[in-house]
């Protein structure tokens, strides 16, 4: 180990020790106060218009589901692309509606039975699974917005290199030299698409879920910590440690946020969901987010749920797999959580 090495191990060890000297934020005034720093290191972003402006692009009838392309505004000029899959029965009764956030790949499409061009999938789904589609015959409305820096949402230098190449990293930098951070655009933004699911008159308001793999796990997982109006949440493939995951390898820079270490580690952040319910998703062969530091997480998030009083709100599925969706107990629990009422859904 170089001198270099133990400079990197030297900053961890004092950011630990700041978390350690002020605890687990388990009472309510640790627990609001980290939420208080940690939406001002994701950086501040102006309030949106009081309505997102919805403009419906493409409506299609698929199998069991309808599926709607609609853009809304966000903040400071932004529209942003989200695809609706609203379930055939959606239309007898207000439905809950589950927020399903991409990871890294081509943007919405891909979770939702699409390729590339926008056409019908002909192909393998790939880790992603078309989860928003097992979503919306799940029962739920599936509310799929593409996240910043994907798919339609690039800079025109990224679009011309192909389908699979992001702008994360020139979007970062450019927040990062302004105090703001990627990570938290895309939080703003997934709440403003919590906004509008609100409006639809298929969702039932009061039953909102989110759900996210590997890039958009982190959005799904922060979102909740910090907007209330989420039920319950599903991460997968992102929850472990940030010094065992994020800085253990070369990451993707939006994974980035500037002097989140000594003020918590990640699973103090999900821990903020709690009392809400919160179901992680790990798989045993995933090389991004390994396994090792996923049941670590998962420990500590158990002992967080159980200071807060929730301790059956707060679940994994460890599953044979990659980095991928699972999805069936994630689905299983979800029908659960939103079935069943506001105080349970809560974890009171």
């Amino acid at each position: 180990m170089t001198k270099l090495e133990h400079y990197l191990d030297e900053i961890k060890r004092q950011a630990a020790e700041a978390r350690q000297a002020r605890g687990l934020p388990v009472s309510a005034e640790a627990r609001s106060e980290l939420a208080a720093a940690f939406g001002r290191l994701l950086g501040r972003f102006p309030e949106p218009a009081i309505h997102p402006e919805p403009q419906l692009l493409e409506r299609k009838v698929c199998d069991g589901y309808t599926r709607e392309l609609v853009e809304i505004d966000t903040v400071e000029g932004l529209r942003m692309r989200v695809y609706v899959l609203v379930p055939d029965r959606a239309a007898e009764e207000p439905a809950p509606a589950v927020i399903a956030l991409h990871g890294h790949g081509y943007g919405a499409r891909e979770i939702v039975g699409l390729e590339p061009d926008g056409t019908e999938r002909s192909g393998p789904a790939g880790l992603h699974k078309d989860f928003a589609v097992s979503l919306a015959r799940e029962g739920f409305v599936a509310i799929a917005p593409e996240l910043i820096g994907f798919g339609d949402r690039r800079l025109e230098e990224d679009i011309l290199q192909g389908p699979g190449q992001s702008s994360c990293f020139r979007l970062a930098v450019h927040l990062l030299l302004s105090g703001r951070t990627l990570a938290g655009l895309r939080v703003r933004e997934t709440s403003i698409a919590i906004d509008y699911a609100q409006s639809r008159t298929e969702v039932n308001p009061d039953r909102i879920g989110i759900m996210g793999i590997s890039g958009g796990g982190l959005v799904a997982g922060f979102t909740a910590a910090l907007d209330p109006r989420i039920g319950c949440a599903v991460v997968s493939g992102y929850a472990s440690l940030f010094e065992e995951s994020i800085l253990d390898r070369n990451h993707c820079l939006d994974n980035y946020i500037p002097g989140i270490l000594p003020e918590a580690e990640m699973p103090e952040l999900l821990g903020l969901i709690a009392p809400r319910g919160l179901f992680l998703e790990s798989g045993d062969t995933d090389r991004v987010f390994p396994r090792e530091p996923a049941v670590k997480a998962y420990e500590q998030l158990r002992r967080l749920y159980a200071e807060a009083g929730a301790p059956n709100s707060v679940q994994a599925d460890f599953f044979e797999g990659g980095h991928e969706i699972n999805g069936g107990p994630a689905y299983a629990w979800l029908r659960e959580r939103l079935a069943a009422s506001s105080a349970t859904t809560r974890g009171e």
